[in-house]
């Protein structure tokens, strides 16, 4: 799906179900719990792409203690608006993480296939702590038993977008979450 037409991608949006200043509330309480939990510590902050880069982008400015960044990618919908079933890991981390505690930041539970695989493997590499803190949790979903340590929302079983989120790799842009319209040709 290739998208030119304003109106076209406007249609995408079915309704919003997290406003932005939702998002930013729910962030900057978030970035004070961490500070005070890992406040002395190392902390790594890693963050599972593409979805996930808005969300770490503003949590981590909402951290006022110091911390690392990290970046692995993983996919599982190729384009699509359900999940294949086959979590491919394409960008790995690159440093050592015994020396630090972990927090995975990760958009959205869904299924939890992929979250479990990228945790077993960080668990595997012995670091310090790990935990998961994930912008949304669609626990409706679930088909491997997994919950994240934190979510700042949880949501119905609906196909959103926007705030990192993506359908074919449009409306990551949007400042809110909302529902995706599938009547919109995909």
């Amino acid at each position: 799906m290739i998208l030119t037409d304003g109106n076209e991608y406007k249609q995408g949006i079915s309704r919003i179900l997290i406003t932005e200043e939702e998002i930013r509330q729910a962030i900057a309480k978030a970035g004070v719990e961490i500070d005070h939990e890992y406040a002395g510590k190392p902390l790594l902050l890693v963050s599972v792409l593409k979805g996930a880069f808005v969300f770490l982008a503003d949590l981590c400015r909402a951290v006022t203690i110091p911390c690392e960044i990290g970046f692995m990618a993983a996919e599982s919908y190729f384009e699509g608006t359900s999940s294949s079933g086959t979590v491919s890991i394409s960008y790995d981390l690159k440093q050592d993480i015994s020396k630090y505690h972990v927090l995975i930041i990760e958009d959205i539970i869904d299924t939890g296939r992929t979250l479990a695989i990228i945790y077993d493997m960080l668990k595997a590499r012995e670091p310090l702590s790990l935990k998961v803190l994930t912008l949304l949790d669609k626990p409706d979903r679930r088909l491997v038993e997994f919950k994240a340590d934190r979510s700042l929302f949880t949501i119905p079983d609906h196909f959103v977008i926007g705030y990192g989120l993506d359908c074919g790799e449009y409306y990551r842009n949007l400042p809110f979450i909302a529902e995706y319209n599938a009547g919109t040709g995909d």
